[in-house]
């Protein structure tokens, strides 16, 4: 059977078994926080926008693979690819983290999932550190081949968290390079000094110590000069790297595909596939102020840097259904 078929059994299969689901299984209530209730119709209506959000994300990697005139497989997968795949096999579970869109209130989730928490059920009250600290998790690389091929079957879910990717870039920027967190201060002594010292001419003597003001165009020139910005010329860092390749949904084929504008609906629906019915997304997070700000940031660009900076995360774009209207009022031709 081609891999095309077996992609759209799966979806038919997915949402045959959650309709069966929720017409035999009483709604579920939160157990942890906010009481936040979740019923059958909310459910299917959300799987409903899944499976569109499927279908596109498997034309699209059609095309891409035509465009690149070959098609990638598990061998595929890179290291770093791999290991932002968590894996919960009791569950059948697997969630590909993508710095940015909500990983560490995921990861808490999945810290109670797994049973890697023991005081109390709000995992709001897991530190985030500790939440992101190594070794917490399975990863995908840790698996036999078997297993591997295990969670690509249709008994497993498979779940991303996806952002339009300028709101994602500039999220990042704010919290890394303008910020006064500790992860901030963290970001702007590493890199906001080195943007700094390349791409600021005159640049004041505390501003190289402390690179804490580092300019959102400074950013986006730091970005399009790869000899700065990827390890190697190859990646980036995480929390700005392109999500198609962290993830690879094209070899991978997420039957989960959540969005952050509809974080909370997916989230539920990806927990209930997993059998978590007394476990709920936390919705006590602060929401994002990113998308409002989008204008702010981009309109004093050149328009030059922002189409590169498009050629840049066009795979994430195209891959998830993103345009440029929300950034320049129109799109690129």
């Amino acid at each position: 059977m081609s891999m095309k078929l077996v992609w759209v059994w799966g979806i038919l299969y997915f949402h045959l078994s959650l309709l069966t689901a929720i017409t035999t299984c009483l709604p579920f209530e939160d157990g942890n926080n906010n009481n936040v209730k979740i019923n059958g119709q909310s459910l299917e209506l959300t799987q409903t926008i899944n499976i569109q959000r499927q279908e596109y994300l498997q034309r699209q990697c059609d095309l891409w693979s035509n465009d690149m005139e070959k098609s990638q497989s598990l061998d595929d997968l890179t290291e770093f690819q791999m290991d932002h795949m968590i894996v919960d096999q009791e569950h059948k579970l697997l969630y590909c983290y993508v710095p940015k869109v909500a990983c560490t209130n995921w990861k808490r989730v999945l810290m109670l999932l797994t049973g890697k928490w023991h005081n109390g059920t709000d995992p709001l009250q897991i530190p985030g550190s500790l939440a992101h600290s190594i070794g917490m998790f399975t990863k995908f690389y840790d698996l036999t081949e078997e297993e591997r091929l295990k969670v690509l079957g249709e008994d497993y879910t498979r779940f991303i968290l996806v952002r339009h990717p300028f709101e994602r870039l500039l999220s990042a920027y704010r919290n890394k390079l303008e910020g006064d967190a500790p992860s901030a201060r963290y970001f702007q002594s590493r890199v906001g000094r080195q943007i700094i010292k390349e791409l600021r001419p005159g640049a004041t003597n505390e501003s190289l110590s402390l690179g804490d003001d580092v300019q959102f165009g400074e950013f986006v020139q730091y970005l399009l000069t790869p000899e700065l910005s990827r390890t190697n010329q190859t990646e980036y860092n995480e929390h700005w790297e392109v999500i198609a390749k962290l993830c690879n949904p094209c070899v991978m084929k997420y039957n989960v595909v959540g969005k952050y504008d509809t974080l909370l609906d997916d989230s539920a629906l990806a927990l209930y596939l997993a059998g978590a019915q007394n476990l709920t997304f936390p919705t006590g997070h602060k929401p994002s102020s990113t998308r409002a700000n989008l204008r702010n940031y981009f309109d004093p660009l050149p328009i030059g840097a922002i189409r590169r900076l498009y050629e840049i995360y066009e795979e994430d774009f195209r891959l998830f259904d993103y345009g440029m209207d929300d950034v320049l009022g129109f799109e690129f031709g």
